[in-house]
């Protein structure tokens, strides 16, 4: 199987709006920023599972036991986060490699740079986000 020629970008790169959206660059741009994001992801969740290893819940304090388990349950639970994170990170990758990353799945518009910046895992323009987000209000509320 060839591999395909990534481009080159240059260095402080930052996708623009004068440029054609999702070229070749921005594609690459983005690629490497969602697995620079995954790989920091990666990263610290091993750190956390050695940390948690070493850490012995055998302290002869109650007070300290009970801070180191509710240390843990936190620390559980951020990495419950990180794993669904990468999981979308994933899926964005993925929607890269198909051609399908920075279009609104709701719409088909191109997501602002903006928003893909601030948020590279996004899947809805701002627009379709706030129109989502007022449907689960009304929802919620009723």
């Amino acid at each position: 199987m060839a591999s395909k020629k990534r481009p080159s970008l240059p260095k402080n790169y930052k996708p623009t709006e004068k440029e054609n959206f999702m070229s070749a660059r921005q594609r690459e741009y983005f690629r490497r920023k969602l697995l620079s994001w995954r790989e920091e992801l990666l990263d610290e969740s091993s750190e956390t599972l050695k940390n948690m290893q070493e850490e012995s819940l055998a302290e002869p304090d109650m007070a300290d036991r009970a801070s180191l388990e509710a240390d843990r349950a936190l620390e559980l639970r951020t990495r419950d986060r990180q794993r669904k994170l990468i999981s979308k990170i994933d899926e964005a990758l993925e929607r890269l490699e198909a051609g399908e990353y920075g279009y609104c799945e709701e719409t088909g518009e191109p997501i602002s740079l903006k928003r893909l910046e601030a948020r590279p895992i996004a899947t809805l323009s701002v627009e379709a986000q706030e129109r989502h987000e007022r449907m689960e209000r009304t929802r919620r509320d009723d």
